[in-house]
């Protein structure tokens, strides 16, 4: 009997043995085929740093705009935005004290030392005081009155009145811009034109006379003011975009040549070019570029 039980004792502890081999070799078979886990890819670095964007006072509530909905995707980031006109920011990335000018024009032959980058397409409306009666002036008349030539608005339709000419200040792209394309390179703005130095100083003072004809960039238009139509052609986004419009102008934003950008102004610049930043280019009643 004892020898019996003894027997049976050692088959179980055999198989018991057996068991645990197995079991082992199964671990070990399963962890063989595991797939390995791979290495976590690295984020990328959180930009952080501050942009200086000087220039058009005409570019710069789109730059403003921009600006926010950059810092919203970049809260290490801060952007800072000034007026001051094209001039004044073509010299200042020149010069290296802004990150980035913005100008309302484009380059001047002398203008060499800085690159453009066109960010949108601005047309500019002829304003007049919402109480003037005329609707649609022809591209000539435009220019006539501008230059002086045409000076009271029963010329074109409008009451027995002496026209009061609004004009930006020397060195604004837009005053550059509308000096080009309306009054002709060969030929002076009226000399008794009042002089502002912004878009909204323009909309005000013809707010102020009902007399009054100016002109602003198109983003500076609100239901406060007036426009004319030129030549039957009403200043619209849709009307730019379809080259039917004919007084437009590039806005660019300006860098100085062979110098490279920061990371961060870089990153900017590639998000005012990107599809979102151009959304918010057309959110702002501009023309995009892409």
């Amino acid at each position: 009997m004892k020898t019996g039980f003894k027997s049976k004792r050692l088959v179980f502890v055999v198989v018991l043995l057996m068991a645990a081999l197995f079991a082992v070799g199964c671990g070990q078979g399963n962890q063989g085929s595991e797939t390995p886990k791979e290495d976590p890819k690295p984020e990328t670095p959180a930009l952080s740093g501050t942009v200086t964007i000087a220039g058009s006072t005409s570019v710069q509530p789109l730059s403003e705009e921009l600006a926010n909905a950059f810092m919203a995707k970049n809260p290490g980031v801060r952007i800072e935005v000034s007026g001051g006109g094209s001039g004044a920011g073509i010299r200042a990335a020149e010069s290296g004290a802004a990150d980035i000018g913005a100008a309302s024009r484009g380059l001047k032959a002398d203008e060499i030392g800085v690159t453009s980058i066109a960010i949108a397409i601005d047309g500019i409306a002829v304003i007049v005081h919402p109480e003037n009666p005329v609707n649609d002036l022809p591209f000539e008349d435009i220019q006539k009155i501008f230059r002086g030539e045409i000076t009271n608005w029963s010329q074109v339709g409008g009451g027995n009145a002496n026209i009061v000419v609004v004009n930006r200040e020397e060195g604004s792209g837009t005053r550059g811009a509308f000096h080009e394309l309306v009054v002709g390179e060969d030929n002076d703005f009226v000399s008794t034109a009042i002089i502002q130095n912004s878009t909204g100083a323009v909309r005000e003072a013809v707010l102020n006379d009902v007399n009054a004809i100016g002109y602003i960039s198109l983003g500076g238009i609100n239901d406060s003011i007036k426009t004319v139509m030129v030549d039957g052609v009403e200043p619209t986004v849709e009307n730019v975009r379809a080259q039917q419009y004919p007084i437009a102008r590039p806005f660019n934003y300006v860098v100085k040549k062979d110098a490279q950008l920061s990371d961060v102004a870089q990153a900017f610049v590639d998000f005012v070019l990107s599809d979102e930043g151009q959304k918010v280019v057309e959110e702002n009643g501009l023309v995009p570029v892409k």
